[in-house]
């Protein structure tokens, strides 16, 4: 199966409005860069789908030619359950709700957990922008089932109303109260987007707490520097090169609703800042079309300086989070990683 749409990329960076324009091999402009005296770039580039990925993902960065999607919100999360549906079809679990410290949380079981994985437990802090919850049974169904590992998802205070550092006060809270039925060597923690900046700042938190480690995070799409931002943002958006890329003015600040009042450089809210030494072992997960590409790379660097067991895992020409997307080939093996990385560090078989 093969498709011939192009996406030609005009005027990047800072003329987003010509980018994602699509062309045929009869009217793509004439390939070209230019970079001006302050060294911002403009360029024009033919980027065919790549064959390097699979038919079901090649189909995914086709644009629609029907009828544009409904926008709302009310639509977004109606894909969102048809999503979660497809997921709990293909790694059936039990999912109830509780409250863990007083925060709310939903508690994702497999079907059956062996007894040499019985004392383990996983917590997710999912995306969102954290401003909403994207992926709190998305990202936990699949790796409860494939790693048979209880995993709790957090359902952190939001922003704009609870800005930093709510949620990580929140993710606290509940990590904490499970150290008294837990070893934490036996605990995981991992969350994608706003999930995998939420999931480094609690580490950096607890440890500066004195509180004892997990024994693996889970950085699937994320970043830890709120100081600056990173090159891929004014390259691609969240759906890559179909979505709007970055185009805030220079000093204004990335998840500002988050951030609220807070120094970016806080170590907490930037662990790229933070004393890294002794975080546990850490699989990081990203795209070559993700927005937050250069975000997680720039962390794992800084875990790697500090001597961290740190897996960086790169897919190839998919966008954000691209596993939130049970369609795609990738979405299995990526969620398969990310149980084998558990299942090596945790223990179990």
């Amino acid at each position: 199966m093969k498709f011939s749409g192009h996406l030609a990329v005009v005027g990047m960076l800072f003329s987003p409005l010509l980018m994602g324009q699509q062309a045929t091999g009869a009217t793509a402009p004439e390939s070209f860069t230019h970079i001006d005296a302050n060294g911002t770039v403009f360029i024009t580039r033919i980027v065919p789908v790549p064959e390097t990925i699979s038919p079901e993902a090649q189909a995914s960065l086709v644009p629609e030619t029907a009828e544009p999607k409904d926008p709302s919100a009310d639509a977004e999360r109606a894909s969102r359950q048809t999503s979660l549906e497809i997921y709990r079809a293909q790694y059936p679990v039990e999912i109830s709700s509780s409250t863990i410290a007083g925060v709310p949380v939903r508690i994702v079981t497999p079907l059956q957990i062996p007894a040499d994985k019985a004392d383990r437990v996983l917590i997710n802090l999912h995306g969102g922008g954290f401003t909403s919850d994207s992926g709190s049974l998305i990202e936990s169904v699949p790796v409860a089932n494939l790693t048979q590992t209880r995993v709790v998802s957090v359902l952190y205070r939001l922003a704009p109303e609870h800005p930093f550092p709510a949620a990580v006060e929140d993710a606290v809270a509940v990590y904490k109260e499970l150290l008294k039925t837990q070893k934490p060597e036996k605990i995981g923690i991992f969350g994608s987007s706003a999930g995998a900046v939420l999931t480094p700042e609690v580490a950096v938190q607890l440890k500066m707490s004195g509180i004892p480690l997990p024994g693996a995070l889970g950085v699937f799409s994320g970043g830890g520097d709120f100081t600056k931002t990173g090159d891929s943002q004014f390259i691609y958006g969240v759906r890559g090169l179909k979505g709007a890329p970055d185009t805030r003015p220079k000093g204004v600040q990335w998840i500002g609703v988050y951030v609220g009042s807070a120094d970016p450089k806080n170590p907490v809210l930037s662990p790229y800042f933070a004393d890294l030494h002794g975080m546990p072992a850490t699989l990081f997960m990203t795209s070559t079309r993700d927005m937050l590409l250069s975000d997680t790379t720039i962390l794992h660097r800084a875990f790697l300086r500090a001597g961290v067991d740190a897996q960086l895992v790169v897919f190839e020409g998919l966008n954000h989070c691209f596993w939130y997307n049970p369609s795609l080939p990738e979405s299995r093996e990526a969620d398969e990683i990310m149980a084998k990385f558990f299942n090596r560090v945790l223990g179990g078989h």
